[in-house]
C-alpha cells in the first residue's frame, strides 16, 4: 500500500516537472546552446584545417620552387663540370700520339668526380720518350686546375726548356710552381698544394731508362718478376726551400712492361672488412696480370677494384698506366 501511494506520488512529481514552462525552457536553451556550442566548434576546426592546408600548400610550393633552383644549379654545375672534363681530356696525351711513342700501353683513368686531380703525359724529343703519371693535392674542382697547370709546365719543361734529366724535370716543376704561387708582396706562399709525381725518360738506342718520382714509385714486370724503383719521400712543391731528388737509371729489356700510378688505387677502402686496397695487393694484382694483353689488363683492374668498393664510395681519383716500351 506504501509502495502504490509512493509511486503515485513519484509519478505525480514528474508529471508536474514535464508540464513545468520554465524548466521545459531552461531544457531547450542548453541544447540550443550546446548545438551551436557545437557548430561554433566545428566552423573552427574546419577553419584551422584549411588555414593549415593553405599554408601545407605554401610551403609545398616554396619547396618545389627551391627545388627546381636546385635542379638547375645542379645542371649548370654538372654541364661546366662536363665542360671542363673536355677540356681536361684535350690537354691529356691523344690516343693515336701516345701509340706513335710506345708500342703497347693502356691506361686505366676513373675520376672520384667528373674532372681529375690525377693526370698523365707522354712525349717524345730526339731519340727519347717521356712518361709521366702526376697525383696533383685534392680532387675534383681543385685537383683538375693544378692538374691543368702540372700538364702545362711540363710540357713547357721538356719542349720548350729542353730539360732531358728525369730529376731536372721535377726540379724544373717545383721551380715553376714556386715563381707562380708565390707572391713577394705578403712573403708567403698563396698555396700550399703539391704534386706526387713519376717520371721515366726512356733512351730508344740505348734502351736505359731514367727514372725520378716525387713520392710515387714505378714498377717494373720482367720475367714473372716485380721490380720497384722507388721515388723520394717529397713532394713537387712541398715546400719552397731547396730541394732536390734523385734519379735511378734501369736497363730494359723487350716485353718489359712499365705501371705507373697514383695512390688512389691502393688507397681505396673496401673488401669485407672495409680496409684499403694497399700496395702489397696491388703489386700482386699487377703481377698475376701481367702475362694478359694490356687491355685485359685495365679491364681485370676495373673490375678488380669495382668488386672490391662493392657499396662504399670512391675516395680519390685513379689512374693506372700500363707500358710496354718495346
Amino acid at each position: 500500500m506504501n509502495t502504490l501511494l509512493s509511486a503515485a506520488l513519484f509519478s505525480g512529481k514528474a508529471q508536474g516537472l514535464i508540464n513545468n514552462p520554465v524548466l521545459n525552457y531552461v531544457i531547450v536553451v542548453f541544447i540550443v546552446i550546446a548545438l551551436v556550442y557545437l557548430a561554433i566548434l566545428q566552423f573552427w576546426v574546419l577553419v584551422r584545417t584549411r588555414k593549415h592546408l593553405t599554408e601545407m600548400k605554401s610551403a609545398y610550393g616554396e619547396i618545389e620552387v627551391q627545388r627546381s633552383e636546385l635542379q638547375l644549379r645542379n645542371k649548370d654545375l654538372t654541364d661546366s663540370l662536363n665542360y671542363a672534363r673536355r677540356i681536361q681530356a684535350a690537354l691529356l696525351p691523344a690516343e693515336h700520339h701516345i701509340r706513335k711513342l710506345v708500342s703497347d700501353y693502356f691506361i686505366f683513368y676513373r675520376p672520384k668526380h667528373i674532372v681529375s686531380g690525377d693526370f698523365y703525359w707522354f712525349g717524345e724529343k730526339d731519340d727519347k720518350c717521356f712518361i709521366a703519371a702526376a697525383d696533383c693535392t685534392g680532387h675534383g674542382v681543385p685537383g683538375a686546375l693544378m692538374s691543368m697547370i702540372g700538364l702545362e709546365l711540363i710540357q713547357k719543361i721538356i719542349n720548350e726548356m729542353n730539360v732531358d734529366d728525369s730529376d731536372q724535370v721535377l726540379l724544373t716543376m717545383n721551380k715553376e710552381l714556386e715563381s707562380a704561387f708565390f707572391k713577394e708582396e705578403s712573403g708567403k706562399a698563396l698555396i700550399r698544394d703539391g704534386i706526387e709525381m713519376s717520371i721515366c725518360i726512356i733512351d730508344r738506342r740505348t734502351r736505359e731508362m731514367e727514372f725520378s718520382g716525387a713520392f710515387l714509385p714505378v714498377y717494373i714486370v720482367r720475367d714473372d718478376k716485380l721490380i720497384e724503383l722507388k721515388g723520394d719521400k717529397k713532394n713537387v712543391v712541398q715546400s719552397f726551400a731547396m730541394v732536390s731528388f734523385n734519379r735511378s737509371t734501369f736497363k730494359l729489356q723487350e716485353g718489359d712492361i712499365l705501371y705507373l700510378f697514383s695512390d688512389g688505387y691502393a688507397d681505396q677502402f673496401g673488401g669485407p672488412e672495409n680496409k684499403k686496397f694497399m700496395y702489397r695487393r696491388l703489386r700482386h694484382l699487377l703481377l698475376t696480370i701481367s702475362k694478359y694483353p694490356l687491355n685485359d689488363q685495365e679491364r681485370i683492374l676495373d673490375e678488380t677494384i669495382a668488386s672490391w668498393m662493392d657499396g662504399h664510395d670512391q675516395i680519390d681519383d685513379m689512374m693506372i698506366l700500363g707500358v710496354r716500351p718495346f
